[in-house]
């Protein structure tokens, strides 16, 4: 052991007794040890033989138990890691095989039950991966184990059957194909061996249990071997058959189970007791299993279920125990005292079978409406006597079990007895109100596991498809109970969760308006400890119905109804109903009928109960929610929540403190705030000195804050941008230096990014051209110019092409020089014009040899757009560009074709135009530039023909259908909608007449060239005629003039 911790693990050879010196280390109770030790056995990990010798060591049952298991955890664990083919470091074939023949025999023997049951994980992470490839005779081996020991070997007998237990459990989780049909294959052996041993062990502890036995260590032994075999059973007949009803064996174990689910639900509920524990314990488990494979078969065999003999029959067995069970759930003293308390906290947690098989029975009655009314689709073959088939079982349940009787009858339980509360629950409440409010809140999948939650869903499931039974019923239930002041409190609250839950079915037929005037609200005013539940109650069904049907005029009523729920004075609202009332009034605020100016009278009070309720309550689930109420009640009062936004803003720094490492709560903080931000506009500025070092703090790289909190800081940094007026303040620029290592993350959330630069370019160009800024955003974006994502992608180039605009227009020719010239320097240009010459390589092959450009039409249109922006700007800089890259008038031979032959694939008009308008102005360049423009001027012309019908087209004033009309914008706008606005209305896109441009640029290349005949001879004539007449006809019938000598 010394040695083991003096010498680093890395030196210390592989073998037995150092593997038992390393295991020893690593379970000792000194920290020096346990690193070493745990260090070495890391370094041995990918060393040949190892893992034998872990085997080794956890069958040596000389050594101390401690270190077997420790060893045979050690094996389980690299497993996982190493016995794959592909895995890195993987185990040899040799070794596996050394391993597996060691299994079966070792586990079987074991006598210590912990050792032996992760003996059988072990052989079943195994038997996944190399059965029946590597590992053929695992389950025949199993089977023989099984055969020999179920009479002579009591011990061999457990063990196999839990490693057998173990294998099918691992090989019913499969999903491939390939895997489930090998289970399937070797199911019917298996499933007549286990019959076998589970009759003849049932059969003995039950002739014990009735008195005829005397062996009782015998029969305890009986019972758990049995346990183990009908568990197992239990997954084949579900996992191991495609049709179990067509199998034999399944329909007579079928039939056999529920005969014993009889027989022991007897044995268990005698009165006075037959037996007691841990007998009865090992009959209770017998009976789950039971139920567990009745539940299962329901819902993944639903067809099979209906099928299989008696079923209808068990499932009326169900229906009655969960009738009976209904007795005597509801509360029936109502006892809301804190001295009705149990001291028993051992009962008082305990689930009864009882009510595990009621459960399981609600949860079948489940399975067959939706086997009758919303069948599962599936992309699985099915043949038509098996489509025939299963359209038989659904009619079958549906004329045999599903009657008009049974259905009325457990509308009226569930309503009776299972939507009352127990007194359990009552107690519950008093103990802990707020951990029995987040309960009860619950949601997702909850409802398989609770009864009350499972009798909701079925009734919802009967109320939708058997409307036009249960309709009339429950309108007489509601009128009789909710009319009277005889029901007690928990029976009220029984029906109302019954009318809430019916709302969208019953709506026509109840005049819920009536009802809340004259019942509800003097419901609501009764007070007493009972109340509480019924007022809790009444905030959930508001909840329900102001979505379904309640009128504009009993709106108001509603908003006093929440506001006394919420009073804290009263002492009838506890912390329940005033949690309750804060949760539901989201639903309340959230209809689409809600209207705000209605609701601001009521709104001081709610919200500053709300804020008040947050102080009080300490669950951070709760405090989300509540802060979610006043989130929505922000979204509807929109800029009317300007008044009560200081007060909501003022107790959110301390909820942030007290909020610790509780992140979610801090996102939804910045959730709320975006939401003010936006409601408020330029408003919220005086909250830039608390929410600005928020953002900063909580997208700094490298912190705990950014992996939680990005998003949400993210998103409420666009909204503050937005909401900014002109000029930004120094705080909000300084902000601006956080967004370029965000660059670098290339997540998720790098299209938000992208939006906050884009953001600060429109905002404060002056701030964003300044040299340090301007060099960091152009090398970023020279970075991602290849993002695959199409929407960075085009977010890239809108961020450089309004650097050009702001350029343009803030320095004039020298703005563009400097901005061409850094685009240049951090390799922006070179990258454009290398894709762009790939691209007009690619469309010059033809035939066999042709190739395809490694951008799409998308991207070249985006980097057209940024050459054709700097070229309006200013021609001589985009020559000058070009002249960088090569030889000129080279650079523009291959560059001009590929843009003129781009132009059919760009889909935006407003693109192709851009590129017009910058091709066009190439005219003005001087010679030596004139003579190699011009010698692609039948180019232009098709181009100016093509760009100027659309500009024309479907009008007769002559004018542009890009130049916009002057827009006053809207009262909704906000700041940046404005600015927005305003960039796009001076962008030449939108201010130059095409035609009108096109033709200046003519009539003066016709002077430039010497005149009308000089341009005639010596460019028109190799300008195809069709396409000179295209042109000529634009804008004008009259053909007659040359189209430069044209009076418009």
């Amino acid at each position: 052991m010394a040695f083991a911790i003096e010498v680093p693990g890395e030196t210390v050879p592989l073998s037995p007794q150092q593997v038992y010196h390393a295991l020893q280390s690593a379970g000792s109770s000194q920290q020096l040890s346990i690193q070493t030790g745990t260090q070495q056995l890391q370094a041995w990990e990918s060393q040949r033989g190892y893992y034998s010798l872990l085997q080794a060591v956890y069958l040596d049952k000389s050594l101390p138990s401690e270190i077997r298991y420790l060893a045979i955890i050690q094996l389980k664990n690299g497993i996982d890691k190493y016995w794959r083919k592909t895995a890195t470091n993987a185990i040899s074939a040799e070794e596996k095989s050394q391993i597996r023949s060691n299994l079966l025999q070792g586990g079987i023997g074991e006598a210590e039950n912990n050792i032996a049951l992760q003996n059988a994980l072990v052989v079943a992470k195994i038997v996944r991966i190399d059965y029946p490839q590597d590992w053929p005779d695992v389950l025949t081996g199993l089977i023989k184990i099984l055969r020999d020991a179920s009479h002579s070997n009591p011990l061999y007998l457990r063990r196999g059957l839990l490693i057998l237990l173990q294998v099918v459990k691992e090989l019913s989780t499969a999903r491939l194909r390939t895997s489930q049909t090998r289970l399937q294959s070797v199911t019917p052996e298996i499933v007549f061996l286990l019959s076998e041993i589970y009759a003849e062990k049932v059969g003995l502890w039950t002739t014990f249990l009735n008195g005829t036995g005397e062996d009782e260590g015998g029969a305890m032994e009986a019972m758990e071997n049995s346990l183990i075999a009908v568990k197992i059973l239990r997954r084949l007949l579900i996992s191991g058959y495609e049709n179990p009803n067509h199998a034999t064996e399944v329909q007579q174990l079928w039939e056999h189970s529920q005969l014993q689910f009889g027989q022991f639900l007897d044995m268990v509920s005698r009165e006075p007791a037959v037996i007691v524990s841990p007998a009865k314990e090992l009959v209770e488990k017998h009976l789950v299993q039971f139920s567990k494979l009745h539940t299962q078969m329901s819902t993944q065999h639903p067809a099979a279920f209906a099928l299989l003999p008696s079923s209808i029959d068990l499932v009326r067995a169900y229906w009655g125990l969960v009738a009976k069970f209904g007795e005597s759930y509801g509360s029936e003293t109502q006892d809301f005292s804190a001295k009705a308390l149990r001291t028993d906290e051992q009962m008082k947690d305990q689930r009864p079978v009882m009510e595990k098989l009621c459960l399981k029975g609600l949860n079948i009655l489940r399975a067959c409406c939706k086997m009758v009314f919303s069948p599962s689709m599936s992309f699985k073959f099915r043949t038509p006597e098996i489509k025939q088939e299963q359209q038989g079982a659904a009619i079958l349940i549906k004329t045999q079990l599903l009657t008009d009787q049974l259905v009325s009858q457990m509308a009226s339980v569930i309503v009776t007895k299972f939507f009352v509360f127990r007194q359990v629950d009552l107690e519950a409440w008093e103990e802990d109100e707020d951990e029995w409010e987040i309960r009860e809140e619950g949601g997702g999948d909850t409802w398989e596991f609770e009864v009350r939650p499972c009798s909701e869903k079925l009734f919802m499931d009967l109320v939708i498809n058997f409307k036009h039974l249960l309709v009339e019923p429950l309108l007489s239930f509601f009128h009789s109970v909710a009319g009277t002041s005889q029901a007690t409190v928990v029976t009220k609250d029984a029906v109302y969760t019954a009318m809430g839950l019916s709302a969208p079915v019953v709506h026509q037929s109840f005049d819920f308006d009536s009802f809340l005037t004259s019942t509800l609200v003097n419901d609501i005013q009764q007070t007493g400890p009972g109340y509480k539940v019924l007022r809790r109650r009444i905030a959930i069904l508001l909840g329900q119905w102001i979505t379904i049907k309640i009128s504009d005029d009993n709106r108001p009523l509603v908003y006093q109804i929440f506001q006394h729920l919420l009073k804290a004075e009263d002492e009838t609202n506890d912390h329940v109903v005033r949690i309750t009332a804060a949760r539901q009034f989201k639903a309340i605020v959230d209809d689409f009928s809600f209207d705000g100016e209605k609701f601001l009278p009521y709104a001081p009070d709610i919200l500053g109960r709300c804020m008040a309720l947050i102080q009080e309550v300490e669950n951070t689930e709760t405090k989300m929610a509540i802060l979610d109420t006043i989130r929505m009640i922000a979204v509807r009062l929109e800029s009317n929540i300007s008044p009560f936004a200081d007060r909501i803003v003022s107790m959110l720094p301390d909820l942030w403190e007290a909020s610790g490492e509780e992140h979610l709560l801090k996102q939804a903080i910045l959730t709320l705030l975006s939401t003010l931000v936006t409601a408020m506009k330029e408003g919220a500025q005086r909250y830039h000195t608390m929410i600005l070092p928020l953002i900063q703090r909580a997208v700094e790289p490298g912190s705990e804050m950014q992996v939680y909190l990005m998003e949400e800081a993210l998103d409420l940094w666009v909204v503050i941008l937005a909401q900014t007026p002109p000029p930004a303040t120094p705080e909000v620029l300084a902000l601006a230096d956080s967004a370029f290592p965000l660059l670098e993350l290339g997540s998720d959330n790098l299209r938000t990014v992208l939006n906050i630069v884009d953001a600060y370019v429109i905002l404060a160009p002056e701030a964003m051209l300044g040299d340090q800024a301007r060099l960091r955003i152009l090398a970023y974006m020279t970075n991602l110019l290849g993002v695959t994502k199409r929407e960075l992608a085009g977010l890239v180039t809108t961020i450089v092409e309004n650097m050009v605009r702001a350029a343009e227009k803030l320095g004039g020719a020298n703005g563009v020089v400097q901005i061409a010239r850094d685009l240049h320097g951090c390799g922006y240009t070179e990258q454009i014009f290398a894709g762009l010459r790939d691209a007009w390589e690619a469309h010059q092959t033809t035939g066999p040899n042709r190739r395809y450009p490694k951008l799409d039409d998308v991207v070249e249109t985006d980097y057209f757009t940024i050459l054709a922006r700097t070229a309006l700007a200013d021609p001589s800089v985009f020559i000058t560009i070009m002249s960088s890259v090569g030889n000129v008038n080279e650079v523009w031979e291959w560059l001009s074709t590929e843009w003129f032959r781009h132009f059919d694939s760009m889909v935006n008009i407003d693109r192709q135009k851009l590129s017009c308008l910058a091709l066009t102005r190439l005219l003005e360049l001087e010679p030596p530039m004139t003579p190699a423009i011009l010698m692609r001027l039948q180019d232009y012309f098709s181009m100016w023909t093509s760009v100027i019908s659309e500009m024309l087209g479907g009008r007769d004033d002559g004018g542009d259908n890009l130049i916009w009309l002057t827009s006053e914008g809207s009262e909704f706008e906000g700041p940046e909608d404005v600015r927005r606005r305003l960039h796009s209305a001076e962008d030449p896109v939108h201010t130059i007449h095409t035609f009108d441009f096109v033709k200046e640029r003519l009539a003066r290349v016709f002077a430039v060239c010497g005149g009308e005949e000089a341009f005639q001879r010596d460019w028109l004539a190799n300008v195809d005629k069709s396409v000179l007449a295209g042109f000529q006809e634009l804008g004008t019938t009259d053909t007659s003039q040359p189209f430069w000598g044209r009076q418009e």
